[in-house]
């Protein structure tokens, strides 16, 4: 999480003025693939781990953890469970796959659990998903870039397949949000915010055995 955080301070550091309100929340991102024998791709377990600042504001305006200690009684963490996992209609997830260029359709939130450690919330949620798995592309990103998603730790596929992960090109990132926002007014750059999000995201890339 602390890498996460310097990585946005890096971020904030290089864009002009009017982009220093994005992103406002930063959440580091684990990924297991759902892969069966046959190289079907079955599904995404997602796990979020919320900055130490957005949790904390969250567990606050939730009246949680009373006595400050960064975690959660099991009533408690009963509430806070599928706090984020409330879709509105079109929201995508935060999850990108696709193949050939294609969209893969993934079905909606399944949870998996949620735990406060040290201060810090975590959510684990399953999506349902279908087709091959050779050749899949995924990727974690906020198009608006409100929320800033870092990929950590390796991808685990199974033993079916493997993932590659391609870093963003972050020089070629802030290059973009610099040229959109010089190119937007001032007094219009938090509302018309470029999406710019997909720009700052890993790739994930698939191979499996035939």
């Amino acid at each position: 999480m602390f890498r996460s955080f310097l990585r946005s301070i890096a971020i904030l550091a290089l864009l002009p003025a009017a982009a220093s309100a994005h992103p406002h929340v930063f959440v580091d991102t684990q990924l297991r693939l759902q892969i069966n024998e046959a190289g079907i791709f079955e599904g995404i377990e997602v796990k979020w781990t919320y900055d130490d600042f957005y949790s904390m504001l969250l567990l606050a305006d939730m009246g949680l953890d009373r006595d400050g200690d960064g975690r959660l009684v099991q009533g408690e963490t009963i509430l806070l469970d599928g706090f984020d996992r409330q879709w509105i209609e079109g929201y995508q997830g935060d999850t990108y796959v696709t193949r050939d260029g294609v969209p893969v359709a993934l079905g909606p939130p399944e949870g998996r659990g949620t735990t406060v450690e040290n201060g810090l919330i975590t959510t684990t949620h399953f999506r349902a998903g279908s087709g091959p798995a050779d050749g899949l592309v995924i990727k974690a990103f906020d198009p608006t870039f409100y929320t800033a998603y870092s990929l950590v730790g390796p991808v685990d596929t199974g033993a079916f397949c493997e993932a590659a992960i391609l870093p963003a090109d972050l020089d070629a990132a802030y290059t973009l949000v610099e040229e959109l926002l010089y190119a937007t007014p001032s007094s219009d750059a938090e509302q018309d915010y470029p999406e710019v999000g997909e720009a700052f995201a890993d790739t994930v890339r698939l191979t499996c055995a035939s």
